[in-house]
Protein backbone atom coordinates (compact mmCIF):
# COMPACT_ATOMS: atom_id res chain seq x y z
CA UNK A 1 0.00 0.00 0.00
CA UNK A 2 1.56 3.03 -0.90
CA UNK A 3 0.67 6.43 1.13
CA UNK A 4 -1.26 9.30 -0.39
CA UNK A 5 -0.57 12.42 1.30
CA UNK A 6 -1.93 14.74 -1.55
CA UNK A 7 -0.98 18.76 -1.78
CA UNK A 8 -4.41 20.26 -1.77
CA UNK A 9 -2.81 23.94 -2.65
CA UNK A 10 -5.21 26.66 -1.58
CA UNK A 11 -8.12 24.53 -0.66
CA UNK A 12 -5.69 23.03 2.08
CA UNK A 13 -5.63 25.79 4.16
CA UNK A 14 -9.45 25.60 5.58
CA UNK A 15 -8.27 21.95 6.50
CA UNK A 16 -5.02 22.75 7.88
CA UNK A 17 -6.23 25.53 10.03
CA UNK A 18 -7.08 22.96 12.69
CA UNK A 19 -3.52 20.73 11.87
CA UNK A 20 -0.38 20.34 14.01
CA UNK A 21 2.67 20.79 12.83
CA UNK A 22 5.53 18.37 13.71
CA UNK A 23 8.53 19.86 15.26
CA UNK A 24 10.45 16.92 15.24
CA UNK A 25 10.75 13.71 13.18
CA UNK A 26 10.91 10.11 15.03
CA UNK A 27 13.01 8.04 13.78
CA UNK A 28 11.91 4.25 12.53
CA UNK A 29 13.84 2.61 14.27
CA UNK A 30 13.39 4.67 17.98
CA UNK A 31 13.26 2.25 21.07
CA UNK A 32 13.47 4.55 23.14
CA UNK A 33 12.45 8.28 23.92
CA UNK A 34 9.91 10.09 26.37
CA UNK A 35 7.31 7.83 25.97
CA UNK A 36 9.53 5.19 27.35
CA UNK A 37 10.01 7.31 30.78
CA UNK A 38 6.59 8.54 31.64
CA UNK A 39 2.90 7.07 31.64
CA UNK A 40 1.49 7.86 28.43
CA UNK A 41 -1.28 10.26 27.90
CA UNK A 42 -3.93 8.24 25.28
CA UNK A 43 -6.28 9.59 22.96
CA UNK A 44 -8.59 7.28 21.20
CA UNK A 45 -10.17 8.41 18.21
CA UNK A 46 -13.50 6.23 17.15
CA UNK A 47 -14.85 7.75 14.14
CA UNK A 48 -18.38 6.72 13.33
CA UNK A 49 -19.16 4.34 9.95
CA UNK A 50 -15.99 5.52 8.34
CA UNK A 51 -15.14 3.34 5.35
CA UNK A 52 -12.09 1.37 4.65
CA UNK A 53 -11.69 3.26 1.45
CA UNK A 54 -12.59 7.05 2.84
CA UNK A 55 -9.54 8.12 3.71
CA UNK A 56 -6.53 9.60 2.26
CA UNK A 57 -4.09 7.57 3.47
CA UNK A 58 -6.28 4.28 2.43
CA UNK A 59 -6.06 5.38 -0.70
CA UNK A 60 -9.25 7.73 -1.55
CA UNK A 61 -8.24 10.25 -4.10
CA UNK A 62 -11.78 12.57 -3.67
CA UNK A 63 -11.91 12.84 0.11
CA UNK A 64 -9.75 15.23 1.55
CA UNK A 65 -8.39 14.20 4.89
CA UNK A 66 -4.38 15.92 5.53
CA UNK A 67 -4.59 15.53 9.17
CA UNK A 68 -5.59 11.92 9.32
CA UNK A 69 -2.99 11.34 6.47
CA UNK A 70 -0.12 13.23 7.98
CA UNK A 71 -1.17 11.00 11.49
CA UNK A 72 -0.67 7.46 9.40
CA UNK A 73 2.87 9.17 8.43
CA UNK A 74 4.19 9.67 11.50
CA UNK A 75 2.65 6.31 12.62
CA UNK A 76 2.10 2.94 11.83
CA UNK A 77 -0.80 2.72 9.02
CA UNK A 78 -2.98 -1.54 9.66
CA UNK A 79 -3.92 -2.59 6.59
CA UNK A 80 -5.40 -5.58 8.20
CA UNK A 81 -7.44 -3.87 11.12
CA UNK A 82 -10.80 -5.10 12.94
CA UNK A 83 -13.53 -3.99 14.94
CA UNK A 84 -15.34 -6.64 17.36
CA UNK A 85 -18.82 -6.19 15.50
CA UNK A 86 -20.15 -4.66 12.36
CA UNK A 87 -22.56 -2.44 14.12
CA UNK A 88 -22.17 0.94 16.60
CA UNK A 89 -23.08 -0.29 19.96
CA UNK A 90 -21.61 -3.44 20.06
CA UNK A 91 -18.33 -2.25 18.33
CA UNK A 92 -18.50 0.34 21.45
CA UNK A 93 -18.37 -1.77 23.94
CA UNK A 94 -15.87 -4.28 22.65
CA UNK A 95 -13.12 -1.51 22.37
CA UNK A 96 -13.88 -0.41 25.80
CA UNK A 97 -13.92 -3.53 27.87
CA UNK A 98 -11.65 -5.26 25.65
CA UNK A 99 -13.74 -8.10 25.48
CA UNK A 100 -15.94 -9.85 22.79
CA UNK A 101 -19.27 -8.23 22.42
CA UNK A 102 -20.66 -11.99 22.95
CA UNK A 103 -18.53 -12.34 26.12
CA UNK A 104 -19.34 -8.87 27.62
CA UNK A 105 -22.95 -9.16 26.70
CA UNK A 106 -23.63 -6.38 24.48
CA UNK A 107 -23.80 -7.70 20.82
CA UNK A 108 -27.37 -5.86 19.29
CA UNK A 109 -27.90 -2.79 18.77
CA UNK A 110 -30.59 -1.31 20.92
CA UNK A 111 -33.45 1.37 20.01
CA UNK A 112 -33.18 3.53 22.79
CA UNK A 113 -30.27 4.08 25.02
CA UNK A 114 -32.21 6.88 27.25
CA UNK A 115 -34.45 3.00 28.23
CA UNK A 116 -32.29 0.24 28.18
CA UNK A 117 -29.12 -0.44 30.32
CA UNK A 118 -26.76 -1.78 26.98
CA UNK A 119 -23.54 -2.80 28.41
CA UNK A 120 -23.65 -5.01 31.76
CA UNK A 121 -23.12 -2.87 34.36
CA UNK A 122 -20.91 -5.54 35.58
CA UNK A 123 -18.52 -4.89 33.00
CA UNK A 124 -15.35 -2.98 33.15
CA UNK A 125 -14.66 0.16 30.84
CA UNK A 126 -11.43 1.41 30.32
CA UNK A 127 -11.20 4.38 32.61
CA UNK A 128 -12.15 2.60 35.21
CA UNK A 129 -9.68 0.44 34.95
CA UNK A 130 -7.15 3.07 34.31
CA UNK A 131 -7.99 5.34 37.70
CA UNK A 132 -4.93 3.29 39.98
CA UNK A 133 -2.44 4.84 38.11
CA UNK A 134 -3.84 8.14 38.26
CA UNK A 135 -5.43 9.16 34.98
CA UNK A 136 -8.19 11.77 34.22
CA UNK A 137 -10.83 10.55 31.67
CA UNK A 138 -12.88 12.25 29.54
CA UNK A 139 -15.33 11.12 26.91
CA UNK A 140 -16.46 13.70 24.27
CA UNK A 141 -19.14 12.63 21.71
CA UNK A 142 -20.99 9.76 20.72
CA UNK A 143 -21.82 7.32 24.33
CA UNK A 144 -24.63 4.52 22.50
CA UNK A 145 -23.58 1.73 25.27
CA UNK A 146 -26.25 2.43 27.42
CA UNK A 147 -27.57 5.56 29.35
CA UNK A 148 -29.47 4.59 32.16
CA UNK A 149 -28.91 5.36 35.84
CA UNK A 150 -25.40 3.70 36.44
CA UNK A 151 -24.79 3.40 32.75
CA UNK A 152 -23.49 6.55 31.66
CA UNK A 153 -20.21 7.45 31.39
CA UNK A 154 -19.71 9.49 34.64
CA UNK A 155 -21.20 6.93 36.45
CA UNK A 156 -18.21 4.05 34.76
CA UNK A 157 -15.39 5.43 34.92
CA UNK A 158 -14.94 9.02 33.23
CA UNK A 159 -14.20 12.24 35.39
CA UNK A 160 -16.14 14.36 32.28
CA UNK A 161 -18.52 13.91 29.30
CA UNK A 162 -20.31 15.88 26.50
CA UNK A 163 -21.68 13.68 23.91
CA UNK A 164 -24.78 11.72 22.45
CA UNK A 165 -26.16 9.76 24.50
CA UNK A 166 -27.79 7.87 21.22
CA UNK A 167 -26.20 6.77 17.74
CA UNK A 168 -27.81 9.01 15.77
CA UNK A 169 -28.13 12.39 16.73
CA UNK A 170 -28.46 15.46 14.36
CA UNK A 171 -25.17 17.76 13.90
CA UNK A 172 -26.68 20.89 14.80
CA UNK A 173 -29.78 20.56 16.70
CA UNK A 174 -28.83 17.39 18.55
CA UNK A 175 -31.71 15.63 18.01
CA UNK A 176 -32.47 11.83 17.77
CA UNK A 177 -35.86 10.78 18.05
CA UNK A 178 -37.67 13.89 18.46
CA UNK A 179 -35.83 14.65 21.63
CA UNK A 180 -32.29 16.54 22.46
CA UNK A 181 -30.05 13.84 22.48
CA UNK A 182 -26.93 16.23 23.93
CA UNK A 183 -25.50 15.77 27.59
CA UNK A 184 -23.13 16.89 29.80
CA UNK A 185 -22.30 15.24 32.62
CA UNK A 186 -25.40 13.27 33.36
CA UNK A 187 -27.87 16.36 32.54
CA UNK A 188 -29.05 17.67 29.17
CA UNK A 189 -27.01 19.93 27.31
CA UNK A 190 -28.25 23.04 25.35
CA UNK A 191 -24.67 23.75 23.82
CA UNK A 192 -24.88 25.23 20.11
CA UNK A 193 -22.61 24.14 17.35
CA UNK A 194 -21.38 21.57 15.09
CA UNK A 195 -21.21 17.85 17.28
CA UNK A 196 -17.57 17.28 15.18
CA UNK A 197 -16.31 20.56 16.61
CA UNK A 198 -18.04 20.86 19.81
CA UNK A 199 -16.32 17.37 20.52
CA UNK A 200 -13.03 18.26 19.43
CA UNK A 201 -12.79 21.77 21.07
CA UNK A 202 -14.27 19.78 24.19
CA UNK A 203 -11.54 17.34 24.25
CA UNK A 204 -8.81 20.33 23.66
CA UNK A 205 -10.00 22.01 26.63
CA UNK A 206 -9.83 18.90 28.58
CA UNK A 207 -6.53 18.36 27.46
CA UNK A 208 -5.49 21.70 28.26
CA UNK A 209 -6.74 21.62 32.23
CA UNK A 210 -5.28 18.51 32.67
CA UNK A 211 -2.36 19.15 31.07
CA UNK A 212 0.45 18.38 33.94
CA UNK A 213 -1.14 14.80 34.84
CA UNK A 214 -1.94 11.68 32.64
CA UNK A 215 -4.93 11.90 31.05
CA UNK A 216 -7.20 9.39 28.69
CA UNK A 217 -9.31 11.10 25.95
CA UNK A 218 -11.98 9.30 24.16
CA UNK A 219 -13.44 11.30 21.59
CA UNK A 220 -15.81 9.04 19.65
CA UNK A 221 -16.90 11.41 16.85
CA UNK A 222 -20.81 11.10 15.39
CA UNK A 223 -19.44 11.53 12.26
CA UNK A 224 -19.65 10.15 9.52
CA UNK A 225 -22.72 7.78 10.17
CA UNK A 226 -25.51 8.66 8.20
CA UNK A 227 -28.47 11.21 8.18
CA UNK A 228 -31.93 9.83 8.87
CA UNK A 229 -35.51 11.11 9.33
CA UNK A 230 -34.81 9.76 13.46
CA UNK A 231 -32.27 12.83 13.88
CA UNK A 232 -34.31 15.78 11.79
CA UNK A 233 -36.69 17.86 13.21
CA UNK A 234 -40.47 17.87 11.52
CA UNK A 235 -39.91 18.40 7.48
CA UNK A 236 -36.11 19.29 7.84
CA UNK A 237 -34.39 16.98 4.91
CA UNK A 238 -32.60 14.06 5.88
CA UNK A 239 -29.02 15.47 4.47
CA UNK A 240 -25.21 15.47 5.63
CA UNK A 241 -24.33 18.16 6.90
CA UNK A 242 -21.27 19.94 7.17
CA UNK A 243 -20.25 24.11 7.67
CA UNK A 244 -19.95 25.62 4.89
CA UNK A 245 -16.15 26.15 4.44
CA UNK A 246 -16.16 22.15 3.89
CA UNK A 247 -18.24 22.54 1.28
CA UNK A 248 -15.94 25.10 -0.50
CA UNK A 249 -12.50 23.72 -0.27
CA UNK A 250 -14.01 21.43 -3.26
CA UNK A 251 -15.72 24.26 -4.93
CA UNK A 252 -18.99 22.76 -4.13
CA UNK A 253 -22.45 24.76 -3.08
CA UNK A 254 -23.43 23.99 0.36
CA UNK A 255 -26.61 23.72 -0.82
CA UNK A 256 -25.76 20.76 -3.45
CA UNK A 257 -28.33 17.74 -2.83
CA UNK A 258 -25.29 15.74 -4.27
CA UNK A 259 -24.94 13.33 -1.77
CA UNK A 260 -21.16 12.21 -2.61
CA UNK A 261 -20.22 15.95 -2.56
CA UNK A 262 -21.78 16.30 0.99
CA UNK A 263 -20.39 13.45 2.34
CA UNK A 264 -16.86 14.28 1.68
CA UNK A 265 -17.71 17.60 3.18
CA UNK A 266 -18.78 15.95 6.60
CA UNK A 267 -15.76 13.28 6.40
CA UNK A 268 -13.54 16.62 5.66
CA UNK A 269 -14.76 18.71 8.76
CA UNK A 270 -14.60 14.98 10.40
CA UNK A 271 -10.54 15.20 9.75
CA UNK A 272 -10.79 19.28 10.93
CA UNK A 273 -11.62 17.91 14.09
CA UNK A 274 -9.14 15.42 14.42
CA UNK A 275 -6.55 18.07 13.57
CA UNK A 276 -7.72 20.63 16.15
CA UNK A 277 -6.60 17.43 19.11
CA UNK A 278 -3.51 17.16 17.41
CA UNK A 279 -2.61 20.52 17.09
CA UNK A 280 -3.14 21.21 20.61
CA UNK A 281 -1.04 18.20 22.04
CA UNK A 282 1.24 20.03 19.75
CA UNK A 283 0.98 23.12 21.34
CA UNK A 284 1.56 22.39 24.90
CA UNK A 285 4.77 20.08 24.25
CA UNK A 286 2.88 16.44 24.40
CA UNK A 287 3.24 15.13 21.58
CA UNK A 288 5.98 12.69 21.98
CA UNK A 289 4.51 11.80 25.42
CA UNK A 290 0.64 10.78 23.87
CA UNK A 291 -0.25 7.47 22.30
CA UNK A 292 -2.65 8.27 19.81
CA UNK A 293 -5.27 6.23 18.17
CA UNK A 294 -8.03 6.43 15.36
CA UNK A 295 -9.91 4.01 14.03
CA UNK A 296 -13.60 3.69 12.73
CA UNK A 297 -16.24 1.78 14.49
CA UNK A 298 -17.39 -0.44 11.45
CA UNK A 299 -17.10 0.13 7.84
CA UNK A 300 -18.99 2.15 6.15
CA UNK A 301 -22.72 1.54 5.36
CA UNK A 302 -23.65 0.65 1.92
CA UNK A 303 -27.40 1.19 1.31
CA UNK A 304 -28.13 2.53 -2.39
CA UNK A 305 -30.97 4.79 -2.73
CA UNK A 306 -30.43 6.43 1.20
CA UNK A 307 -27.48 8.34 0.19
CA UNK A 308 -25.31 5.79 1.66
CA UNK A 309 -23.88 4.42 -1.71
CA UNK A 310 -21.30 8.04 -1.32
CA UNK A 311 -19.15 6.04 1.22
CA UNK A 312 -16.28 3.81 0.43
CA UNK A 313 -14.97 0.05 1.53
CA UNK A 314 -12.88 -0.49 -1.69
CA UNK A 315 -11.53 -2.78 -2.53
CA UNK A 316 -13.74 -4.88 0.15
CA UNK A 317 -17.01 -6.74 0.13
CA UNK A 318 -20.12 -5.38 1.68
CA UNK A 319 -20.65 -2.81 4.51
CA UNK A 320 -21.22 -2.53 8.19
CA UNK A 321 -23.92 -4.97 9.80
CA UNK A 322 -22.47 -7.62 7.42
CA UNK A 323 -19.45 -9.48 8.06
CA UNK A 324 -18.08 -9.56 5.03
CA UNK A 325 -14.41 -7.28 5.06
CA UNK A 326 -16.15 -4.12 4.35
CA UNK A 327 -18.65 -4.89 7.75
CA UNK A 328 -15.62 -5.55 10.38
CA UNK A 329 -12.07 -4.23 8.75
CA UNK A 330 -11.37 -0.78 9.04
CA UNK A 331 -8.73 1.72 8.95
CA UNK A 332 -6.77 2.26 11.89
CA UNK A 333 -3.57 4.16 12.15
CA UNK A 334 -1.50 4.25 15.91
CA UNK A 335 0.72 6.75 16.36
CA UNK A 336 3.60 6.08 19.74
CA UNK A 337 6.61 8.14 19.32
CA UNK A 338 9.51 6.57 20.53
CA UNK A 339 7.96 3.40 20.89
CA UNK A 340 6.08 2.39 17.43
CA UNK A 341 8.25 3.25 14.03
CA UNK A 342 6.88 6.45 11.81
CA UNK A 343 5.60 5.79 8.56
CA UNK A 344 4.96 2.14 9.82
CA UNK A 345 2.38 -0.31 8.21
CA UNK A 346 1.09 -3.38 9.73
CA UNK A 347 -0.25 -6.50 7.75
CA UNK A 348 -1.08 -8.49 10.64
CA UNK A 349 -4.43 -9.19 11.69
CA UNK A 350 -5.32 -7.34 15.00
CA UNK A 351 -8.95 -6.19 16.75
CA UNK A 352 -10.05 -2.94 18.18
CA UNK A 353 -10.08 -5.32 21.88
CA UNK A 354 -6.51 -5.43 21.63
CA UNK A 355 -6.35 -1.23 22.93
CA UNK A 356 -7.30 -2.06 26.55
CA UNK A 357 -4.22 -4.98 27.06
CA UNK A 358 -1.99 -1.85 24.79
CA UNK A 359 -3.18 0.78 27.42
CA UNK A 360 -2.75 -0.95 30.05
CA UNK A 361 0.43 -2.37 30.05
CA UNK A 362 1.80 1.36 29.01
CA UNK A 363 -0.06 2.91 32.11
CA UNK A 364 2.03 0.23 34.35
CA UNK A 365 -1.22 -1.43 35.27
CA UNK A 366 -1.78 -5.16 35.40
CA UNK A 367 -4.31 -7.16 33.29
CA UNK A 368 -7.65 -7.93 35.33
CA UNK A 369 -7.53 -11.21 36.61
CA UNK A 370 -11.10 -11.61 37.33
CA UNK A 371 -12.70 -11.83 33.74
CA UNK A 372 -11.24 -12.96 30.35
CA UNK A 373 -10.03 -10.61 27.94
CA UNK A 374 -9.98 -10.69 24.04
CA UNK A 375 -7.28 -8.52 23.02
CA UNK A 376 -3.76 -9.03 23.22
CA UNK A 377 -1.14 -6.53 23.38
CA UNK A 378 -0.22 -5.39 19.97
CA UNK A 379 2.85 -3.62 20.32
CA UNK A 380 5.43 -5.53 19.60
CA UNK A 381 3.26 -6.36 16.19
CA UNK A 382 2.64 -2.63 15.31
CA UNK A 383 6.42 -2.46 15.36
CA UNK A 384 7.32 -4.85 13.48
CA UNK A 385 8.87 -7.06 15.80
CA UNK A 386 6.32 -9.67 16.24
CA UNK A 387 3.44 -11.78 14.31
CA UNK A 388 -0.07 -11.51 14.95
CA UNK A 389 -0.58 -12.35 18.31
CA UNK A 390 -4.32 -13.78 17.76
CA UNK A 391 -4.03 -17.17 15.72
CA UNK A 392 -8.18 -16.28 15.16
CA UNK A 393 -10.67 -14.16 15.14
CA UNK A 394 -14.10 -14.28 15.61
CA UNK A 395 -17.37 -12.58 14.69
CA UNK A 396 -21.01 -13.60 15.51
CA UNK A 397 -23.78 -11.11 14.66
CA UNK A 398 -27.32 -12.13 14.64
CA UNK A 399 -27.15 -14.74 12.05
CA UNK A 400 -24.22 -14.42 10.52
CA UNK A 401 -20.81 -15.68 11.56
CA UNK A 402 -17.10 -15.53 10.86
CA UNK A 403 -13.52 -16.50 11.56
CA UNK A 404 -9.93 -15.63 10.68
CA UNK A 405 -6.79 -17.68 10.71
CA UNK A 406 -4.05 -16.33 8.56
CA UNK A 407 -4.98 -15.68 5.32
CA UNK A 408 -7.93 -17.71 5.44
CA UNK A 409 -11.32 -16.32 6.43
CA UNK A 410 -15.11 -18.95 7.11
CA UNK A 411 -18.11 -16.69 6.73
CA UNK A 412 -21.40 -17.60 6.89
CA UNK A 413 -23.56 -14.12 6.03
CA UNK A 414 -27.08 -14.05 6.39
CA UNK A 415 -27.05 -11.05 3.84
CA UNK A 416 -25.81 -13.38 1.01
CA UNK A 417 -27.43 -15.33 -1.42
CA UNK A 418 -25.49 -18.34 -0.40
CA UNK A 419 -26.11 -19.01 3.35
CA UNK A 420 -23.98 -22.20 3.71
CA UNK A 421 -20.00 -21.49 4.90
CA UNK A 422 -17.98 -20.07 2.45
CA UNK A 423 -13.86 -19.85 2.62
CA UNK A 424 -11.71 -16.77 1.55
CA UNK A 425 -7.91 -16.48 0.86
CA UNK A 426 -7.82 -12.70 1.74
CA UNK A 427 -4.38 -12.81 0.40
CA UNK A 428 -5.57 -13.46 -3.09
CA UNK A 429 -8.97 -12.41 -2.98
CA UNK A 430 -9.46 -9.15 -0.71
CA UNK A 431 -13.03 -9.11 -2.42
CA UNK A 432 -13.81 -12.12 -1.21
CA UNK A 433 -15.11 -13.06 -4.78
CA UNK A 434 -13.95 -17.06 -4.79
CA UNK A 435 -15.58 -19.48 -2.80
CA UNK A 436 -12.87 -22.35 -1.44
CA UNK A 437 -15.06 -24.21 0.64
CA UNK A 438 -15.58 -27.33 -1.69
CA UNK A 439 -11.76 -27.08 -2.61
CA UNK A 440 -10.21 -27.04 0.43
CA UNK A 441 -12.96 -29.12 3.20
CA UNK A 442 -10.72 -29.74 5.95
CA UNK A 443 -9.39 -25.95 6.25
CA UNK A 444 -13.23 -25.17 6.00
CA UNK A 445 -14.01 -27.99 8.95
CA UNK A 446 -11.35 -27.21 11.09
CA UNK A 447 -12.05 -23.45 10.91
CA UNK A 448 -15.51 -24.16 11.79
CA UNK A 449 -15.07 -26.48 14.82
CA UNK A 450 -12.94 -23.78 16.07
CA UNK A 451 -15.59 -21.35 15.29
CA UNK A 452 -18.00 -23.64 17.13
CA UNK A 453 -15.42 -24.49 20.29
CA UNK A 454 -14.57 -20.28 20.40
CA UNK A 455 -18.39 -19.59 20.39
CA UNK A 456 -19.78 -22.49 23.26
CA UNK A 457 -17.09 -21.02 25.46
CA UNK A 458 -18.02 -17.21 24.93
CA UNK A 459 -21.33 -17.57 25.73
CA UNK A 460 -20.72 -19.95 28.89
CA UNK A 461 -18.26 -16.53 30.14
CA UNK A 462 -20.96 -14.82 29.89
CA UNK A 463 -23.61 -16.75 31.85
CA UNK A 464 -21.49 -16.71 34.38
CA UNK A 465 -21.39 -12.91 34.77
CA UNK A 466 -24.46 -12.25 36.82
CA UNK A 467 -25.85 -8.83 35.15
CA UNK A 468 -29.44 -7.01 35.75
Amino acid sequence: MTRCDRVFGVATSVLLAGTFVCSSVVAASAATGPAGSHKPNIVLFFLDNIGYGDLGCYGNRDIMTPNINRLAAEGVLCTDFYIGSPSCMPSRGALLTGRHPVRNGLNQQLIDDLKQVGLPRDEIILPRYLKPAGYVSGCFGKWNIGFLPGSRPTERGFDEYLGNASGNCDYYTHVYRGRNDLFQGTQPAKVKGYTTFLYADAACDFIRRNKDRPFFCYVPFNAAHFPSPANKQPGQPAIWQAPDEFFHIYGDSPKTLDERKRYRAVVSALDAGVGRVLRVLEELGLRDRTLVILLSDNGAFMMPGRGLECASNRPLKGGGVTLWEGGIRVPCVVRWPGRLPSGGICREPLWSMDFVPMILKAAGLPLPTDRVLDGRDPTATLAGKAASPHKYLYWQWGASSAIRMGRYKLIRERQSTNRDWQLFDLETDIGETYNLAAAKPELAQQLKAEFDRWLKEAKADRKLRKHP
